[in-house]
């Protein structure tokens, strides 16, 4: 969504999140949570008149109540005013909040207890606030795109990847008793003309990377759906019937809503009929262009929308709020309470542990107390305007933290590079001079002589509604904004020592960079929230050891992805080959490959044993939230012993390619398809697991309409990043 709100409300109590209790996922038998929310939204329904039906579905309009999305209260059967409030890192202009690390940091850490625990802060921040609805997670844009806007809300370009993240962060929010909104439905891959644009897309393609996540997302009983502003094969997303009716809510056994992007509606009928159940935010930006409301009241007496559909629409809204608890005892709606409770400590270990190493020459790195440092660049400091200057952070002065939009959150406060490494510089009797401009000008005199150089570049993209340096949410190029790379020339001309620090919302290319002599550490630090500073001491000095992996590659030059930002219709003529795929398949050489990450440790790999009683065939189990059940069973096991060979204590985020059989059609080389983190002491070994789903060995057989596991041989690779492969098996079909 986009745009600002006005109406927001006072302070409340202290909230900290419960221990995590997820919602129970349904068995094969239909029976489970969903059905109890069924039952009594069946109940509910019955007692309604078509208005109180009509204002459930129905938005009160922008900007006309406390939240970004507001519905009007049925008393009675006990129903609130609904709160929906972005969004996927915290609460959207919140006071007493948590800025939380943007999703892309997350899937950097690949730390599915820390990805669970922000999810569950974010649940507890939610209802803390009265907050019904959260908009987010979210899995699209997937990230097919570099230069996408809005990547960075994500969680990286690989489906397998982005759909453990989000099962993870929806257990983790709706714990809490708040409804997830997993988001934006579907192939929204880039701003640039999102509101006009058609991404064309072929059903193979759909369902192996776009539709994947979701289905992760609906297994995990996620209440609600957003859809999004594109169009797909030519229809609105908000009215595509195969899309909401036939992929969500048939194929994928959806039982809850689907909700508009706010004004993504374009009928009354069509989007009725074709699977949207509420519309959002009831009104267009100026109060007008209400498309339900009394529209829908009138359509629904001509006929033309089915009263069972406005039912149906009711039913599931209301099953939603069931499901999650919130008819008993949910806290009046106040966006100003002070929810922050200790999450911040989240925050931190998010920016430190989703923080790359790309190169570390002569280990360079950790630093050991230099006498004297330099730090250079604006990114060094807070915005000289206020941490907060820019609305929904709609610019990029000073430290980068997060990207811009409706996706952003009110920092609370701000740790810049410069704050935190002036601190420790002071406990250990270092010096530190500073740089704060991005000007080549007087640069020699601050780093010359310095035992390290430290220069801090960016490059920033949002939502498409707020244009930033001539970057209209998408990134115009993939080069660091603000000279950066003329800015390292000179840092490392005058200093052999130099060290840059990378904050983007997505890949930048990097072969100016890293061909500068004396340029000998590159850290990705990516986007650490207001826990900047902290993050990068953390990493720099080894107080932790960098665990952090690529969630997408980083290419020798732009045109290396194959793909760019299109001015009118998206044909997707990639296909299945998204980003690292992409690469394997054309045999193209990445500067950094995805999953790539160093430390300040080794780690040997061994023992590679696997199990497996899979079958070929298609999927054919009853449907449950996700799909077929059969595709979520476990049919086979891999394991592997990681050794710590180094002398510091580290993590090692271990990785699971799959490479299928000739009988499936045109696979890409390699899929990840599993990975563990795991934690070990010098010399300390441990045992990375890898539970491989049905789903896991299947591809989308398009002539049969379902998932099928291809005969012939699987070759299971083991390694530290898709292209650092330390051990290959078979598993025989």
């Amino acid at each position: 969504m986009a745009r600002y709100s006005l109406a927001l409300l006072a302070a409340a109590a202290l909230v900290r999140a419960e221990p995590y209790c997820p919602v129970k996922r349904d068995e094969p038998t239909g029976t489970g949570a969903w059905a109890a929310a069924y039952s009594s939204a069946a109940a509910a329904v019955a007692r309604l008149s078509q208005q109180d039906k009509i204002n459930i579905v129905t938005g009160v309009g922008w900007d006309k109540g406390p939240c970004v999305g507001n519905t009007s209260p049925v008393s009675s059967i006990g129903y609130p005013q609904l709160c929906l409030q972005d969004g996927p890192l915290g609460i959207r202009f919140g006071t007493g909040i948590t800025a939380f690390t943007p999703g892309v940091q997350a899937a950097s850490t690949w730390d599915v207890e820390l990805i669970r625990q922000r999810g569950q802060y974010l649940g507890a921040e939610a209802r803390g606030c009265g907050i019904h609805v959260l908009l987010g997670p979210v899995a699209g844009a997937l990230g097919k795109i570099p230069h996408g806007g809005r990547n960075w809300e994500g969680f990286g370009s690989d489906p397998y990847l982005a759909g453990i993240a989000m099962a993870e962060t929806i257990e983790g929010i709706q714990s809490q008793g708040v409804q997830a909104c997993a988001k934006h439905y579907i192939v929204n891959e880039q701003e640039v003309n999102r509101e006009t644009m058609s991404s064309n897309v072929d059903d193979r393609t759909m369902h192996e990377i776009y539709l994947w996540p979701f289905a992760d997302a609906v297994h995990s009983n996620v209440a609600s759906f957003m859809c999004s502003y594109n169009k797909i094969n030519g229809t609105w997303a908000c009215e595509s019937d195969s899309a909401q009716n036939g992929l969500l809510k048939k194929e994928l056994g959806f039982r809850g809503y689907i909700l508009s992007d706010w004004n993504a509606q374009h009928t009354t009928v069509g989007s009725a009929n074709s699977g949207m159940d509420m519309t959002m935010p009831g009104s267009d930006y100026h109060g007008n262009n209400r498309l339900w409301g009394p529209l829908l009241n009138n359509a629904v007496n001509a006929g033309q929308v089915p009263r069972q559909r406005l039912d149906d629409m009711v039913t599931r809204i209301l099953a939603a709020w069931y499901l999650l608890g919130q008819d008993k005892g949910y806290p009046p709606i106040n966006i100003r309470a002070n929810v922050a409770g200790n999450h911040k400590e989240n925050t931190r270990a998010v920016a430190r542990d989703g923080t790359v190493l790309l190169r570390n020459e002569g280990k360079i790195l950790p630093l050991a107390s230099p006498r004297r440092i330099a730090l250079v660049g604006s990114a060094a400091v807070v915005n000289p305007r206020g941490m907060n200057a820019c609305p929904d952070r709609g610019c990029n002065e000073g430290a980068l933290g997060m990207g811009w939009g409706s996706g952003s959150v009110n920092y609370p406060y701000f740790v810049a590079p410069y704050d935190a490494l002036r601190e420790r510089a002071q406990r250990d009797g270092s010096q530190i001079s500073l740089h704060a401009s991005d000007s080549t000008n007087g640069v020699q005199g601050v780093v010359q002589g310095a035992d390290v150089a430290i220069v801090c570049i960016t490059a920033n993209s949002g939502e498409g509604y707020i244009t930033v340096e001539g970057h209209p949410g998408d990134r115009n190029h993939l080069d660091p904004w603000h000279n950066g790379n003329q800015l390292v020339q000179a840092v490392a001309a005058a200093n052999k020592n130099t060290i840059v620090v990378v904050h983007s919302t997505g890949p930048i290319i990097l072969e100016t960079i890293l061909n500068t002599p004396g340029v000998r550490a590159v850290v990705w630090a990516g986007l650490p929230s207001n826990e900047n500073g902290n993050a990068l001491v953390d990493v720099l000095y080894g107080l932790t050891n960098p665990s952090g992996k690529l969630v997408y590659t980083i290419a020798k030059r732009p045109e290396d992805y194959g793909v760019s930002i299109v001015r009118g219709n998206d044909d997707f003529r990639e296909g299945i080959f998204v980003d690292y795929r992409w690469f394997d398949q054309n045999k193209i050489e990445p500067r950094f490959e995805f999953g790539f990450g160093l430390s300040y440790t080794n780690y040997s790999y061994s023992a590679l044993a696997i199990t497996s009683n899979v079958r070929a065939g298609p999927a054919t189990g009853q449907t449950i939230p996700g799909g077929p059940a059969d595709l979520w069973e476990t049919v086979a096991t891999v394991t592997a012993q990681v050794t710590n060979t180094g002398g510091v204590a580290g993590a090692e985020v271990a990785q699971l390619y799959l490479s299928f059989p000739s009988s499936a059609p045109s696979t890409p080389p390699r899929q990840l398809r599993g990975f563990a983190k795991l934690k070990l002491q010098p010399g300390q070994s441990g045992t990375a697991t890898f539970n491989l789903r049905k789903r896991d060995l299947a591809y989308w057989d398009t002539g049969r309409q379902q998932w099928v596991v291809p005969t012939g041989r699987f070759v299971v690779s083991v390694g530290a990043s898709s292209r650092d492969i330390r051990l290959t098996g078979n598993i025989d079909v």
